[in-house]
């Protein structure tokens, strides 16, 4: 019996008003056949929006495009990212390649971190982080086209927990990149364009990224993605500003499977029991299984995502099928435990 296939994933970071959209676009437009989906986390005036995205994408399903738009990705991994990771992932047509456009003052090695989340790693691979970037821009050494329009962003995003210079965003954009797109090429010459590739070598402190000269974000497909860098096993060797800012540090999980020895009396007994677990011991990143509810013929299904509880249920039990709650708590490692169960009900496994 041989294994599925682990599902690529495309992470593309730039600054806002790089051409980020405009390169998915393009990948969109010249699929060839393959079913790509959509995590975009860009947001402002010079984004291009999901709605307009989709139209770029041929027999486009709305499960397809899925927006981030909660605040900068790497500062709503948990909320956010992982949820809608796994919504992709567990569709009965899972896609053949997922983009993920982050924000322009996203981190990128957070995000990356990201993908040691269990059910994430066991399901997708990260092919290979792709850097846009503004070669007029960057040569003249404001990195940005528009300075102004990035502070915007950066006001008008409530969750971002990083305030970290442009240059600095710029460096860890490069050393995290395996490509980089050099465009706006109509836009520069020659002189402006090696400029712009000395300052992204330089900036990539010691990575050896391979450089593209764009125009418009034009790129093979099968030279942007198909990279197949597993990037998820290399995480370490991509230098940043913040590694050692423990909010950014996400990179070590741990689970465990929490049994309750009695039937439930309402489903918002165990509503309750999750909500405050998540309260009290908030390295606790994710929760989810199922439960017997007294009385009730259907099985409860929990699932949870930093502080958002949902439980609903999903289906009968069946007959040959003992009745019985399980659920699964994912956190960050060394998170307690005992206490995790205790809150529960129940016993760790």
């Amino acid at each position: 019996m041989t294994l599925p296939q682990k599902i690529p994933v495309t992470v593309v970071t730039g600054f806002l008003g790089a051409g980020k959209s405009t390169l998915l676009a393009h990948l969109a437009t010249n699929a060839k056949g393959k079913r790509l989906a959509f995590l975009v986390n860009e947001f402002g005036d010079m984004g291009v929006d999901g709605e307009a995205l989709a139209c770029a994408i041929p027999d486009c399903e709305a499960e397809d495009m899925i927006e981030l738009a909660n605040g900068c990705i790497c500062c709503t991994v948990a909320d956010d990212f992982l949820p809608a990771m796994q919504a992709l992932i567990d569709r009965p047509n899972p896609p053949h390649h997922i983009i993920i456009e982050t924000s322009g003052l996203a981190l990128p090695k957070p995000l990356l971190q990201a993908f040691q989340w269990p059910e994430v790693r066991s399901r997708t691979t990260v092919d290979a982080v792709v850097a846009v970037a503004d070669a007029p821009a960057v040569a003249a050494g404001t990195f940005a086209w528009d300075v102004g329009a990035v502070d915007a962003q950066r006001t008008a995003d409530p969750s971002l927990d990083h305030d970290a210079p442009l240059a600095e965003l710029f460096e860890d954009q490069m050393a995290s990149a395996d490509i980089v797109l050099v465009n706006k090429t109509d836009l520069a010459d020659d002189a402006t364009l090696a400029r712009a590739e000395a300052a992204i070598t330089a900036a990539a402190r010691g990575r050896t990224p391979r450089l593209a000269r764009t125009s418009m974000g034009a790129i093979d497909p099968a030279v942007a993605l198909g990279l197949g860098v597993g990037v998820e096993n290399d995480v370490a060797a991509r230098p940043s500003h913040h590694d050692h800012e423990d909010d950014h540090e996400h990179d070590d999980f741990e689970s465990i499977t929490v049994t309750l020895s009695a039937a439930l009396d309402t489903p918002d007994v165990l509503k309750g029991r999750i909500e405050a677990l998540l309260v009290e011991l908030p390295d606790v990143l994710r929760v989810k299984g199922f439960a017997d509810v007294a009385g009730k013929p259907m099985r409860l299904q929990a699932q949870a995502a930093g502080r958002r509880v949902a439980v609903h249920y999903d289906r009968p039990w069946q007959n040959d099928e003992a009745r019985a709650s399980r659920i699964v708590v994912i956190g960050l490692h060394g998170f307690n435990e005992a206490r995790a169960a205790a809150i529960l009900g129940g016993e760790a496994q």
